[in-house]
């Protein structure tokens, strides 16, 4: 089984800066794409990034440019590195499968906070 821990949130102003990591407790295959998603309390969870195994990128228009996903299998963790920030960046940021908004059983962990604001 696998556990994904999102940490790196906290408070900047807008046009700082964070970086959140997602340490892996288990094995994420070569195979496995994974993405970060992000949600406001009373609205849908977001795909705002996604990685595959070989290394290509993917991401919200609302993001790109700004935010840069990138991960070491070697050490079962990924990132996200947020550049530019924005007050409706604001959001709880959860790391997952690529795959894991589509599956009605996927897990979700506690999310790590990110708060915009002057």
């Amino acid at each position: 089984q696998v556990r994904l821990e999102e940490s790196g949130g906290g408070l900047v102003q807008p046009g700082g800066s964070l970086k959140l990591s997602c340490v892996v407790s288990g094995t994420i295959l070569r195979t496995d794409t994974m993405a970060w998603y992000r949600q406001v309390p009373g609205k849908q969870r977001d795909l705002v990034a996604v990685i595959s195994s070989g290394g290509t990128t993917n991401y919200a228009d609302s993001v790109k440019g700004r935010f840069t996903i990138s991960r070491d299998n070697t050490k079962n963790t990924y990132y996200l590195q947020m550049n530019s920030l924005k007050p409706e960046d604001a959001a709880v940021y959860y790391c997952n499968y690529a795959t894991a908004h589509l599956l009605p059983g996927a897990s979700w962990g506690q999310g790590t906070q990110v708060t915009v604001s002057s």
